[in-house]
């Protein structure tokens, strides 16, 4: 039986082990973090940890991320399943509790009898091996590592920053100007619309907050980290700022669709909302709050929101640098690299942005290693499903000439629908024709 390296215990590591090693294949995972080495973003050395928000966003069928949530149930994801059984209140988002969405894929990783796990850096691509190899190895990826699949691949790597969100502990909020309601009263499977913890600002105080973010002290960036991006998707909370001083009330801090119980006909200028981070409910993050100021300022303007004068912190926001490759130019259709077809690439590495997006590229790893073993014909996806459109867009479809960016999945991505409809209806349009064509 044939033997696939991994390397990388991340999502996608994580999701291509479980595609592999459920078929019957054996399973080497090489995890460069341990109990007492760690990545400048990572706090443990679990699988699948998630190093910012602990949200795989909506979990709706009838959107663009909700369709690849069902489609990968439909694959049997490991990564899903995890989510379904520790997720927490959400509204209509599928958020978990962290320790126990890691142990679960952990444990089911190393119940298969065909996962071995190697705490060690691979610090070289291994062109030259036999066996198969699958760089799951994230946004983290060493400099070592990253050295040599640029010399391999003679492209220069791509980078980005990208933000963690500080958590809180919900004992330490004042629950006497708080309130729990989630946008719209929208409810989760048994839930009663009350998922989200809500701190109301009015105008001077949100103009306030502002003022304090422009004016905190940020990270500064070495000299090579200067003209990196920023990934649109996670601005730290002081950029969104920077862009327009109503910015965050059309973004993290809009107060539509909230209404505060204790003065309801008060409209709040902007509100700040919290997130459920953990099962038992004692940890909250703030939710599009990831954050590049210093632990101090941090501290300083975040306990000035209505609420959190008293917080306590569990975690404080930070920031990184992301790596990914110029996947168009160097992968083919399925993944591989096109100058050394023993070495596939998956996960975030490949320039997909969410923690689901990247376990999708796992999971399309893993079954096309699995295929290949078994003599199954791998066929190319088309842009009707939403791990297709993914796909496509890091392999085939992006703009030629353009700069190659993270994408999280989106709508705009897929085929146009075939019939003219009202927009109100196309995005239960696409679902449906996604799962249709889906073939499991």
């Amino acid at each position: 039986m044939p033997t696939v390296n991994i390397v990388g215990a991340g999502l996608a590591g994580s999701e291509a082990a479980w595609q592999l090693a459920k078929r019957g294949y054996k399973v080497k995972i090489y995890e460069q973090r341990t109990k007492d080495k760690k990545t400048f973003a990572h706090r443990t050395d679990d699988f699948a940890e998630l190093v910012c928000s602990n949200s795989l966003r909506c979990d709706n069928v009838n959107t663009a991320i909700g369709l690849l949530h069902e489609e990968m149930r439909r694959f049997d994801s490991l990564i899903i399943r995890s989510a379904d059984e520790n997720k927490v209140p959400a509204g209509s988002a599928l958020a978990v509790d962290r320790d126990g969405f890691s142990e679960y894929i952990r444990k089911a990783l190393i119940d298969t009898g065909n996962v071995e796990v190697i705490r060690e850096e691979v610090e070289k691509l291994p062109i030259d091996s036999d066996e198969k190899w699958i760089i799951a190895t994230g946004p983290l990826t060493s400099d070592s590592l990253s050295h040599s699949i640029m010399e391999v691949s003679g492209e220069d790597k791509l980078a980005f920053f990208d933000a963690i969100a500080p958590i809180v502990f919900k004992d330490s909020i004042d629950f006497d100007v708080v309130w729990f309601q989630s946008r719209y009263d929208k409810q989760t499977d048994g839930g009663d619309g009350k998922d989200y913890i809500n701190c109301p600002m009015n105008k001077e105080q949100y103009f306030e907050f502002v003022k304090d973010l422009l004016e905190s002290e940020k990270t500064e960036f070495k000299e090579w980290e200067k003209d990196t991006p920023y990934f649109n998707g996670c601005l730290p909370i002081e950029e969104m700022a920077k862009r327009g001083e109503n910015t965050m009330r059309f973004g993290p801090l809009k107060p539509v669709g909230l209404t505060n119980p204790r003065d309801p006909l008060v409209k709040s200028y902007a509100i700040v909302q919290l997130r459920q981070d953990n099962k038992i409910g004692t940890l909250y993050n703030l939710v599009g709050f990831q954050t590049k100021m210093k632990y101090g300022d941090q501290q300083r303007v975040f306990k000035k929101i209505p609420g959190l004068e008293n917080v306590e912190f569990a975690r404080l926001g930070g920031i990184h640098r992301n790596t990914f490759i110029n996947s168009p130019k160097i992968l083919d259709q399925f993944l591989r690299l096109k100058s050394h077809k023993n070495i596939t690439f998956a996960g975030q590495i490949t320039g997909v942005e969410g923690y689901v997006e990247s376990a999708a590229m796992g999971l399309l790893a893993g079954r096309f290693i699995a295929n290949d073993f078994e003599g199954i014909e791998n066929k190319e996806l088309n842009n009707k499903t939403a791990i297709g459109c993914l796909l496509n867009y890091i392999t085939k479809n992006h703009e030629e000439g353009s700069d190659f960016q993270p994408m999280n999945v989106n709508y705009g991505l897929f085929d146009p629908l075939e019939e003219k409809m009202k927009k109100v209806d196309r995005k239960a349009a696409y679902s449906k024709r996604a799962l249709e064509e889906l073939v499991v």
